[in-house]
């Protein structure tokens, strides 16, 4: 688990996730029931997929906290987006700042 927190650390969640996919592709097959959710979410949700798969239990699923860690992760990929929009906002023509 260090290793991976490491990788995390150092090049972001959609290495983390290949990375532990190669490492423990069952996980993800017990997981998800199509390929379309975990692709999607390594596109568009990185933070997400990832806390999801640390969350998940191949007994129940994500219950309890898990969704809560499952929501903060969300948050984080919604401020990842938004901030690069806000950090580059004096790079597009015709933004008047107020």
């Amino acid at each position: 688990m260090c290793c991976f927190i490491t990788v995390l650390l150092l090049l972001g969640p959609r290495f983390a996730t290949l990375v532990w996919y190669i490492a423990q592709p069952a996980r993800f097959n017990y997981a998800f029931n199509t390929l379309v959710i975990p692709c999607l979410g390594f596109i568009f949700l990185p933070w997400t997929l990832l806390a999801y798969l640390v969350v998940w239990q191949p007994v129940g699923g994500v219950i309890g906290f898990g969704w809560i860690v499952v929501g903060l992760s969300l948050l984080a990929d919604i401020g990842t987006y938004s901030g690069g929009g806000y950090g580059n906002r004096r790079r597009m023509r015709g933004y008047t700042r107020s």
